[in-house]
């Protein structure tokens, strides 16, 4: 017998999970778009929002252990529940990361950049359509859909080895570049984690689906390992 009550406050919680995912997906966006454009205004935005971010957290964790201790909920709605109080979490680190990359921003306003940002904007992009993918799988109750992040998440880690190694010639050129290198080689890993957060959600959408609890990173290394063994 379906819990009508309880169905329909479930549906609202994954509401609000959407409603801090796009707000998420904002600020990966606006945060590198501030580094690319040297946007200060753009930057003090992510940093702003980030206050926001973590309150809607709080609200979502206090309706999730609500409906826990109020409606007894079980099986794959109690799975359910347990993968909103995991996702927010997330949520929240990635949000984080994104405001690091904002005070990179104003940390290098006022400098020339050593080289033009090509790779770091590809990895942002990579990264926000990560996050609308798992979030798209988490609304949806979609595994074939979470699944689709393991390539994203190859080429963002093949991103990342491409910046390091550029970045670090560019140390080795001329010891000036070092602490310019130094914070965008930050950024880099910044957005490398915030697609490590993505895969997460990713993770969690099979566990309340099926049950089982699978690693996608894990996966992906594998793939890519495969993969450099046979062009080898």
């Amino acid at each position: 017998m379906v819990n009508e009550p309880l169905r329909c406050e479930l549906e609202k919680l994954k509401e609000d999970i959407l409603k801090m995912g796009r707000l998420l997906e904002e600020q990966l966006f606006k945060s590198v778009k501030s580094l690319v454009d040297k946007n200060l205004e753009m930057a003090r935005e992510v940093i702003e929002n980030d206050d926001l971010i973590d309150q809607m957290e709080l609200e979502i964790e206090r309706k999730s252990l609500g409906i826990l201790a109020l409606k007894q909920p079980m099986a794959g709605d109690l799975r359910l529940i347990g993968t909103a109080l995991r996702i927010i979490v997330d949520i929240e680190r990635m949000a984080d990361h994104a405001e690091d990359i904002a005070h990179v921003t104003n940390d290098l306003y006022e400098q020339t950049y050593i080289k033009p940002l090509i790779d770091i904007p590809r990895m942002g992009k990579i990264v926000q359509n990560m996050v609308e993918t798992a979030l798209n799988a988490f609304i949806n109750e979609d595994v074939d859909l979470a699944m689709t992040l393991i390539p994203m998440e190859e080429e963002i880690d093949g991103l990342y080895d491409q910046i390091f190694r550029e970045l670090l010639s560019y140390m080795m050129q001329d010891p000036k570049n070092i602490p310019q290198a130094t914070a965008l080689l930050l950024v880099a890993g910044h957005i490398e984690r915030t697609g490590d957060h993505a895969t997460n959600l990713a993770e969690m959408v099979v566990y309340m689906v099926q049950g089982s609890r699978i690693d996608l990173n894990r996966i992906a290394r594998q793939a890519r390992m495969e993969r450099s063994k046979k062009q080898n």
